[in-house]
């Protein structure tokens, strides 16, 4: 079964993408402080975790980049997966 390296690539870059997306969603809405001390005291972790106030350009960085990144991995992972099953 072969698969479009160019279609895996945008799936996984969009998801990486939009994970980052929403995090700093919550990181603007004040929310991740919270959220990451519940998952903290969730896990029985017991360290100081604090979130800096929201800053544009780094969030809109940090989207593209792993964005990019997502989507060179999954190229990457569908030419392979087509080199392997082909």
């Amino acid at each position: 079964m072969k698969t479009n390296p160019r279609k895996v690539g945008l799936v996984l870059g969009t998801m990486l993408g939009g994970v980052h997306l929403l995090w700093s969603i919550l990181i603007a809405l004040n929310w991740a402080q919270p959220l990451a001390n519940f998952s903290m005291w969730a896990h029985m972790v017991h360290t100081d975790v604090t979130f800096g106030p929201f800053d544009a350009s780094a969030a809109l960085t940090v989207v593209v980049v792993a964005s990019l990144i997502g989507y060179c991995v999954g190229y990457i992972a569908g030419a392979v997966w087509n080199r392997v099953h082909g």
